[in-house]
């Protein structure tokens, strides 16, 4: 019988290539390595840069740094607190705009993982201080104008709620539209964005009385509502999702509204938000 040699080199390499992870493209660097196994698209170097914000130094805004704003002390508004994924430094911008301007669907799955993050660090919060189990009752996403919407094609903020709302049970109610359009924020100064943001958001008029006798909770087996008496004056627990605070008042804006929107229907409404970045 013949005897035909073994190349035990190649034979490991063939064996090894089969057996180790595969290596993919980044969709930040560019570059092959082997993929984050918690960001799809995101390879392990990248990954490991990320500017997470574990440890709010603001507890009111979430800011990863001193916050002068809220150290004035002088918020009125019905936000009670803000969570956010990651500092807005100059790679997670590149990301933002890679999805937001430029329509690149890739970056929908790890975008919205970074901000269920977010939500895990605000419930835990949350149910540290009141002794007792916490999930919210509904995620609001910030509508964007109607001439935002023809641009995009689509609204961040809307897909990012929609992945939480898959993940966690929680329904979505888009309950507010823009009144007007207001151009880019992002080159507008503090005092600009503020005086924009007045009247800027108006109850969605498909949703007339959005809390009368109606509170969506994900565990109710009438198609997620549960019918309350109004007598009870019940309290909803409502998140205001964005893709990037900075100032705040887009988000604090869209929390008034929903405040006056619940008083009008004789429901108390504990409102928070969560935003992919904070600037």
């Amino acid at each position: 019988m013949a005897k035909y040699p073994i190349n035990i080199g190649r034979w490991l390499r063939a064996a090894h290539s089969l057996l180790a992870p595969r290596q993919e493209q980044c969709l930040s660097c560019g570059r092959l390595g082997h993929q984050s196994t918690v960001l799809p698209g995101i390879c392990e170097a990248c990954a490991r840069t990320i500017p997470w914000i574990r440890k709010p130094r603001c507890r009111k805004c979430g800011r990863h740094v001193g916050c002068p704003d809220c150290a004035r002390g002088s918020d009125g508004s019905s936000l009670i607190r803000n969570r956010s994924a990651v500092a807005y430094s100059s790679e997670m911008r590149q990301w933002l705009s890679q999805y937001k301007y430029r329509g690149d669907e890739k970056y929908a799955e790890p975008l919205s993982r970074m901000l269920d993050s977010a939500y895990s660090i605000l419930k835990a919060e949350i149910e540290a201080e009141a002794k007792l189990k916490w999930n919210a009752d509904l995620l609001v996403p910030v509508p964007v104008s109607g001439l935002r919407l023809a641009e995009r094609g689509f609204n961040q903020a809307e897909r990012l709620a929609q992945y939480i709302s898959a993940h966690r049970k929680i329904p979505v109610m888009e309950l507010l539209i823009r009144a007007h359009h207001t151009g880019k924020q992002s080159f507008k100064g503090r005092a600009e964005r503020l005086a924009d943001m007045k009247r800027a958001f108006v109850p969605n008029p498909v949703w007339t009385q959005p809390f009368a006798g109606r509170i969506p909770f994900p565990d109710s087996p009438n198609s997620g509502i549960r019918t309350v008496p109004p007598s009870l004056s019940p309290s909803v627990r409502i998140i205001v999702v964005d893709d990037i605070y900075t100032t705040g008042s887009t988000i604090r804006a869209c929390a008034d509204t929903l405040q006056g929107m619940a008083i009008s229907s004789g429901i108390r409404a504990e409102i928070y938000s969560l935003t992919w970045a904070r600037s």
